[in-house]
């Protein structure tokens, strides 16, 4: 399994897949980046920037790199933001929302985007000093995105819940950083082992 991972083949084609979503993300996010001021443009496209971060894990594999700051930053956005939107958009319909393909197409896109975080783990390089940078990075944009009200627009069904969701949000981050942490340890440990 491993070596069909890191066939060019597999890799040009998650690149491809990847560089298309994070266009439509990007897009997506239009509008609601149209009315936000500019210091806080960066934090508002999460999903997209999450796949653009996996976007430069990708070059660097097809280069025969690995930039290890880059492959933290990705692992735990796309868990992250993976698991958030297909949370969402499942609360969204059992809160009334009627979902259409796009809700769907988003639901599945996001648990694509947390399963290549996962099945990418074993071939990451990842030290602890790039989880603190990356959960300062993680943390901080829960901080702008619910303090500063600068959170993906939601369904008006899940507004009434805008606190709640923050919490979660918050703690889908901890879990987030938590996995690619003990991930990194535990192939620590098994390359000591195995060396």
């Amino acid at each position: 399994m491993y070596v069909i991972l890191r066939h060019r083949t597999v890799l040009w084609s998650l690149f491809w897949v990847n560089v298309i979503g994070t266009i439509y993300g990007y897009m997506w996010y239009g509008d609601q980046l149209v009315q936000t001021p500019i210091h806080f443009i960066p934090f508002v496209p999460d999903s997209p920037t999450a796949s653009l971060f996996f976007v430069f894990v990708l070059i660097a594999f097809l280069s025969g790199k690995n930039w290890p700051l880059l492959e933290a930053l990705a692992a735990v956005t796309l868990i992250k933001y993976g698991l958030w939107a297909v949370v969402m958009n499942t609360a969204a319909g059992i809160a009334g929302d009627t979902l259409n393909w796009t809700h769907y197409m988003l639901i599945f896109s996001h648990l694509g985007m947390a399963i290549q975080a996962v099945l990418y783990a074993p071939f990451f390089r990842i030290k602890t000093w790039h989880i603190v940078v990356t959960a300062l990075w993680t943390v901080h944009n829960d901080i702008i995105d619910y303090l500063f009200g600068m959170q993906p627009w939601l369904s008006r069904e899940l507004m009434p819940w805008i606190n709640e969701i923050g919490y979660f949000t918050f703690w889908l981050s901890i879990f987030s950083i938590a996995v690619v942490y003990f991930q990194q340890q535990w192939q620590q440990k098994r390359s000591i082992e195995g060396g």
